[in-house]
């Protein structure tokens, strides 16, 4: 609790212990979702990622298209 929820020592020690055991319970399971998260983000395989084609790809402003015709 002090390294991931910014808890002194005696803030967590002082707690009630069926609250800290909350606390605790719910830190591991920020962390193992984070673990996953970034495990399925280094294999490519998340439902966020996408590859991009030229049907999706962002348009490029105006004034870039012009530039790039007089250069």
């Amino acid at each position: 609790m002090k390294y991931s929820g910014g808890w002194s020592f005696s803030e967590a020690y002082n707690l009630p212990i069926k609250l800290r055991e909350w606390f605790v319970e719910r830190l591991v399971k920020q962390l193992e979702n984070e673990n996953q998260a970034i495990e399925s983000a280094q294999r490519g395989g998340g439902s966020n990622s996408q590859t991009l084609t030229p049907y999706n790809q962002p348009q490029r402003p105006p004034d870039m298209m012009a530039k790039k015709r007089q250069g």
